[in-house]
């Protein structure tokens, strides 16, 4: 359980932060880059939720910022050992595995994509659209970070799987509303 009574605690004045272990490194060490852009993948994943009405797509999202709060905790544990523990959050294979799921079932219910679509559509689907962007942002930090530190692989295939489901989660709300936003190569010549 978390309890934080303090937000502040000035000891990241020196431009140091804590990792789970109590290491300290610096705010712009690549592990920290990741922390910092799951975190604004997170909140953009919540301005999506905020547009969408309530269902299974707002129900799913909540479910998957959960996640992203383990992520951000696995991203920020040190040490070789990938195995989660009562004591320590790591990503599994089932996350993975439940986003591969929803993802097929989402897709079995649409028609195949016959263009690149554009980011678009409802303001519900757009905002999906931006998380997804914010997502790959994160994926390519914890990549950067990986080359550095040893990271789970299993959270660096979780946040890779996470942008193929919010591209087809904003497919599956813009498909209610009208369809996808498809690109016309050219069309401004």
């Amino acid at each position: 359980m978390v309890k934080l009574n303090k937000i502040y605690t000035r000891t990241g004045d020196d431009g140091t932060t804590g990792l789970v272990d109590g290491s300290r490194v610096a705010k712009t060490d690549p592990r920290m880059v990741a922390i910092g852009d799951v975190d604004e993948a997170n909140s953009a994943i919540g301005v999506a939720i905020a547009a969408l009405e309530p269902g299974e797509t707002a129900v799913a999202l909540t479910r998957i910022q959960n996640d992203l709060f383990d992520l951000g905790a696995d991203l920020a544990t040190p040490g070789n050992d990938f195995a989660p523990s009562e004591m320590t959050l790591r990503i599994v294979a089932a996350q993975v595995a439940r986003l591969e799921l929803e993802i097929d079932a989402m897709n079995a219910r649409m028609p195949p994509l016959t263009s690149f679509i554009l980011p678009g559509g409802s303001a519900a689907a757009a905002a999906i659209h931006v998380a997804r962007a914010t997502v790959r942002r994160a994926e390519r930090s914890a990549v950067a970070a990986a080359q550095a530190v040893p990271l789970n692989p299993q959270a660096l295939s979780y946040i890779n799987r996470l942008s193929d489901y919010l591209f087809v989660a904003a497919r599956h709300v813009n498909q209610s509303v009208g369809g996808d936003v498809l690109w016309v190569p050219g069309a401004s010549r």
